[in-house]
């Protein structure tokens, strides 16, 4: 029985002695795996109280029973066991001995499981890392009024550090079909494009685009936009983006009646806003010039807000205005699109 208790005890002392222990500036001290820490809080895992978030500068000493991968405010990085003491950190690495730092240096900390999930996402797969959105929206009228309304839209979006593929196509049919009405069909616009950006600063990115319209009652059989550039992030965080952008693009159009082809600027921006928890607000102004007929341009305003109900369903509204200064005669310059809808999301 004896033999019992002293291998239970044994046991016991193993456990904490191979838990990394944090203690804090008050006196309390905590067994768990560190986790991960962004300078501002620890994560740390425990056993006893799932995870748990520390204030960074409420931390008095860490000892780790693994290894960690110290990113410090200088750019250097260091993997090893730490210690700490006096509010410096200890690093016994493999290859460069001890690496000593100020915790106030300490600009990300993560165990071996959090950096390979951090690697992963510097260099995601082509097919990792989306996250995307189908909009679906349909309206049907019968009786005195005959007439169908259908909208559907697609956006996918892959992000890693330092560049983001974006996709989308989106398309508004509709009819009338009561008799003698004319015409029959009322709406029948689709559009689709892709986007590549790739930031060769902080603050500054390069990009190129395609872009492709079709508006049947425009008498647009295809509109192709082929461009480049450069952007600026005036804002980047993980509530608000806000991004300028400016370059040249090569225009193709068809139309029933023409096809003119011209160069232009590319001039814009764009807005991404999270309000609260569960609404998204998306909005894009461009300007588009024509280099070869001073004067004429095309401008796109397009505005969109998701609204979660749950972690793939959503409700979405979204507002479009297509400008152009010259269409074929006895067109309008302006076509509008308003739609609402359910959103699903896949991806995280």
């Amino acid at each position: 029985m004896r033999a019992l208790c002293l291998l239970a005890i044994s046991f016991s002392l193993f456990g904490q002695a191979s838990a990394d222990q944090v203690s804090l500036k008050n006196g309390d001290r905590l067994s768990g795996t560190i986790v991960k820490s962004d300078g501002k809080n620890l994560l740390l895992h425990t056993d006893y109280a799932g995870d748990v978030s520390l204030k960074w500068d409420a931390v008095q000493g860490i000892e780790s029973a693994g290894q960690l991968h110290v990113e410090l405010q200088d750019g250097t990085n260091a993997v090893g066991t730490v210690t700490s003491s006096d509010d410096k950190l200890d690093i016994a690495t493999a290859t460069r001995g001890t690496v000593q730092a100020p915790k106030s240096g300490v600009k990300n900390l993560r165990n071996d499981a959090e950096q390979a999930a951090y690697e992963k996402t510097l260099h995601p797969g082509l097919l990792q890392g989306w996250k995307t959105g189908l909009n679906f929206g349909f309206a049907f009228t019968g009786g005195n009024s005959q007439t169908k309304n259908l909208a559907l839209a697609f956006v996918g979006t892959r992000q890693t550090s330092r560049d983001k593929l974006g996709l989308y196509t989106n398309s508004v049919y509709a009819t009338n079909d009561a008799a003698g009405a004319s015409p029959s069909t009322t709406a029948n616009a689709i559009g689709g494009g892709l986007r590549y950006d790739h930031d060769l600063t902080p603050k500054v990115f390069g990009f190129a685009a395609a872009d492709f319209f079709s508006d049947g009652l425009q008498g647009l059989n295809l509109r192709s936009v082929f461009g480049g550039g450069a952007g600026y992030h005036v804002i980047k965080n993980d509530r608000t983006t806000l991004d300028l952008l400016g370059g040249l693009n090569y225009t193709h159009e068809s139309y029933t009646t023409l096809t003119p082809n011209f160069a232009a600027l590319t001039l814009g921006e764009e807005l991404m806003h999270k309000i609260g928890k569960s609404t998204v607000l998306n909005e894009r102004l461009s300007f588009f010039p024509n280099l070869n007929s001073p004067g004429e341009f095309r401008g796109t305003f397009d505005f969109a807000t998701v609204t979660k109900m749950n972690k793939w369903l959503g409700w979405q509204n979204s507002f479009s205005d297509v400008y152009v200064t010259n269409p074929p005669v006895g067109k309008k310059q302006n076509d509008v699109i308003l739609t609402t809808g359910l959103n699903v999301s896949f991806g995280q």
